[in-house]
């Protein structure tokens, strides 16, 4: 069965590891960069600094808590217009294609809109990264719009799409689903 925890200090080290592979970068919005230890921890400093504004969560089996699969993230709260960013990895691919991002997003969104009380999720997703669209799409995700060749990935420039869900939307969606 699979759970979110918060992030702790010893899943930097995994973490880092993903940041590293050009694979997985190169499905993500994020440029590719040797990104050192030291990088991340001050990466893991900033984060609890930024609680107040900040929701990392990592994925893991419960009967295997210590275990990093994926980390779900709300960025950027925004407490008086109730919104924030959501960013997911799912770390190394032998555990991607097994409903991991599907379990994240819906336990992500519930907590933001069920707990955090926000009314809108938003995201940017590689537009050749149609796999990643549908499972936003299922879970409830609209598309916005389009930033035109706004990032670089393997020496071309690349669209990037903003989705976003309301909670009013996720919630009817979540309503037909019992």
């Amino acid at each position: 069965m699979l759970e979110l925890r918060e992030l702790e200090r010893g899943d930097v080290p995994e973490v880092n590891r993903w940041r590293r592979d050009p694979e997985l970068i190169a499905c993500l919005g994020a440029p590719y960069r040797f990104i050192g230890p030291e990088i991340d921890e001050r990466w893991f400093e900033g984060y609890l600094g930024s609680r107040s504004n900040t929701v990392r969560c990592a994925i893991v089996e419960h009967e295997e808590p210590s275990r990093i699969l994926g980390l779900v993230t709300l960025a950027g709260i925004d407490w008086v217009n109730r919104s924030c960013t959501m960013h997911i990895m799912i770390g190394a691919e032998e555990n991607r294609g097994r409903g991991l991002g599907t379990f994240a997003v819906d336990a992500i969104l519930s907590h933001a809109f069920l707990d955090l009380n926000l009314r809108r999720v938003e995201l940017s997703v590689l537009s050749s990264n149609e796999r990643a669209r549908r499972l936003y799409r299922r879970a409830g995700f609209t598309e916005e719009g389009v930033r035109r060749e706004a990032v670089l990935k393997g020496g071309r420039y690349e669209d990037m799409v903003t989705m976003a869900v309301l909670r009013k939307d996720w919630g009817r969606l979540a309503d037909s689903s019992l």
